[in-house]
């Protein structure tokens, strides 16, 4: 199955293209203060690692838009940094004054048009893109109450508006957003919007929670959108890591073919024939693969039903048996070693792929 994705209008966030045929964008909120100068460096340098396309950073008071500087002019700083305004129209004219190079607003919580109006006219001198973020927590109450309360449609009529909106100012370099935490109002919100508007649109599920069923729930909405074309840009929100957003994100595009980065290991779920501990082994592949940004799919199987047979399209792989685990490639064995052995000798012969260690 290959995924067509929608046509969407091409927009600039600093030196990335959005939209139109450039590639789904991943991307990835601070967690830290912007004040922990130290520790925003370092999560800054962990996510570019991992492979961050766009950074999102909350403003939250004035004092804020001093180290939002300072992070700017951060030497080791290679992404577009988005700030993330609530409530106070000024802070996004202040963001924009810094250098950030695009504000999300949220129509809901900005203040009014006049005000939203004046943001736009900042971004347009500063040549910065606008994210247009509707959440459903923050829908306008008029909008609310127009709509007797119906979430997607106050959804759909607060995203038409505010887009009105800025085509009436002529600014177009904008995307949108239009989350909530339902998994399925996230997705008919999304596909109602990408039947009427071709404006790149940013997807995500919003307040997705913890590790577990954060991620599933964002596997869900996002890979549900994407598998019919729709995704410009893409976060996984999690309370947890930022770095983990990154990883779980390119995980969805990879296991959706759109973009492949990183290991795939696959391993199979054990059962009475598995005479390993399989679980422990698995471990030890993530961790001596966490570094490869490279595309390879490696199995960890724990018997020969499943390896090398049933994982012969695995670049590599191991199978274990009784004492003794088969090293394999492409569905060949090409030794056999004890098992105690089997990581090191699988991460000796990932040593041949020398596009992984470059």
């Amino acid at each position: 199955m290959h995924i067509v994705r929608k046509k969407t209008r091409e927009i600039t966030v600093g030196n990335i293209k959005i939209g139109a045929d450039n590639p789904v964008i991943v991307q990835s909120m601070l967690k830290n203060r912007l004040e922990n100068r130290k520790a925003v460096i370092s999560e800054v340098q962990t996510l570019q690692k991992a492979g961050c396309e766009i950074i999102r950073t909350a403003i939250y008071n004035h004092e804020s838009l001093y180290y939002l500087k300072n992070l700017l002019s951060e030497k080791s700083l290679k992404v577009p940094v988005v700030a993330d305004i609530h409530f106070d129209y000024m802070l996004a004219i202040g963001a924009l004054e810094a250098g950030a190079h695009c504000v999300r607003i949220n129509p809901g919580n900005i203040g009014g048009l006049e005000r939203l109006g004046k943001v736009i006219m900042k971004a347009k001198e500063k040549k910065a893109a606008v994210r247009i973020g509707v959440n459903s927590g923050s829908v306008e109450t008029r909008i609310l109450k127009r709509n007797a309360g119906n979430m997607l449609n106050s959804i759909l009529e607060s995203v038409a508006g505010t887009v009105e909106f800025f085509e009436n100012m002529h600014f177009y370099n904008f995307k949108i957003s239009a989350k909530a935490s339902s998994v399925m109002d996230t997705i008919g919100a999304y596909e109602a919007i990408s039947s009427k508007i071709d404006y790149p649109l940013h997807i995500g599920v919003t307040e997705a929670g913890p590790l577990f069923t954060g991620s599933i729930k964002s596997s869900l909405g996002i890979g549900i959108l994407l598998s019919v074309g729709i995704g410009d840009t893409v976060r996984v929100s999690l309370t947890g890591s930022s770095e983990l957003e990154v990883k779980a994100a390119y995980a969805i595009l990879s296991n959706l073919e759109i973009r492949k980065r990183g290991v795939n290991i696959i391993s199979c779920p054990t059962c009475g024939r598995t005479r390993d501990d399989l679980e422990g082994i698995v471990k030890k592949v993530e961790n001596m693969t966490a570094g490869i940004t490279e595309s390879i799919k490696i199995a960890v199987m724990g018997c020969v039903v499943n390896g090398p047979g049933e994982a012969k399209d695995a670049d590599i792989g191991i199978a274990c048996g009784i004492k003794k685990a088969a090293i394999f490639k492409n569905g060949k064995i090409i030794k056999r070693v004890d098992v105690s052995d089997a990581v090191f000798e699988l991460e000796n012969e990932l040593k041949s792929y020398k596009k992984l260690y470059n």
